[in-house]
């Protein structure tokens, strides 16, 4: 499948604003401009970029501890999520959620989730919803290698099979799961316990964003057309440690010089270079374009103000 050239365009600049962004990002953690957590997206930005790419503005998702990328992909403002990591008062939560509590309902930001697996059961309530009011929108759910072992996975996939629901599980397989995947899964594909529920499941290499634009596809249509939910599972690798500031890494060296060889915006590259859709001074030209945005983000998070002590508990409360 051959994706044409303003679809694949704009998942290329998508791609590189949350490269950019989580590189920024890094820098900015290591140098105590951003406080808390950090759980950098590197590397999985095809995935992101090419699942959201089939969404609408009236399309929901939810997202994860590690959740700049999805937020990007479906239309945040780069600002205001740069303002938030760096704990400021025009960020998305006025600088009180930091990256794991951002959520935006008007372009259908369900929220990023400190809790493995809890995104799953939200999307599926959404889904119900959005069946009794028989709205055409859809739910994507991203979520890690790791939530798939969480109850909250499969209980969601359960109802939303039951009800034939308009939700679409994307899972981005790191393959690792904080050292823990090997030892705590059967040897076997994510997206065979689909197949548990009666659902599609399938799985692809998350670095070719055209396999999980097409994948994505096929399960956005069918659940547009009332006939229910799907699995989709990336194979991925993210180049970061698990968190920033972590003391070691879990990944083997061999096999991070061998997906990095992968890199999923180097490959799109190619094919945009391949297809003749472009030469290399347009990729350029978008690189700069898009670091310019950043830099500009980070000039509006540093002139922000940080939130009054007295804000400290408006918003907490219902």
């Amino acid at each position: 499948m051959r994706l044409e050239k303003n679809l694949l365009f704009d998942i290329y600049e998508k791609m590189l604003r949350i490269r950019s962004f989580e590189l920024k990002a890094q820098d900015l953690f290591a140098n105590h401009k951003i406080p808390g957590f950090m759980h950098l997206y590197a590397g999985v930005e095809g995935v992101a970029a090419a699942a959201c790419a089939n969404l609408t503005a009236k399309d929901y998702i939810t997202s994860t501890h590690r959740g700049h990328g999805h937020l990007l992909a479906k239309g945040a403002d780069v600002k205001r999520l740069m303002a938030e990591l760096m704990g400021k008062w025009d960020g998305y939560s006025r600088g009180k959620g930091g990256s794991m509590h951002i959520a935006d309902l008007e372009i259908g930001l369900l929220g990023t989730n400190g809790i493995v697996g809890a995104g799953q059961p939200i999307a599926a309530g959404a889904a119900f919803a959005l069946k009794y009011l028989k709205s055409e929108a859809v739910v994507v759910s991203f979520l890690g290698d790791g939530a798939s072992n969480r109850g909250t996975f499969h209980e969601a996939l359960n109802f939303a099979a039951s009800f034939k629901l308009p939700v679409i599980f994307v899972c981005e397989n790191n393959q690792n799961n904080c050292n823990y995947q090997s030892l705590a899964s059967i040897k076997s594909e994510i997206s065979d316990r689909a197949k548990n529920y009666g659902i599609p499941g399938i799985t692809v290499d998350g670095s070719d964003v055209t396999l999980v634009y097409e994948a994505v596809n096929k399960a956005v249509l069918r659940a547009r057309l009332g006939e229910g939910a799907s699995l989709v599972d990336c194979k991925v690798w993210r180049h970061n440690v698990n968190f920033e500031g972590a003391y070691c890494s879990y990944q083997k060296a061999s096999e991070q010089a061998a997906w990095q060889a992968k890199d999923p915006i180097v490959r799109l590259e190619k094919k945009i270079l391949d297809y003749h859709y472009g030469a290399q001074s347009d990729l350029t030209a978008l690189r700069a374009k898009v670091e310019a945005e950043i830099d500009a983000a980070v000039i509006f998070a540093d002139n922000s103000p940080y939130p009054s002590p007295s804000e400290l508990v408006t918003n907490v409360w219902a």
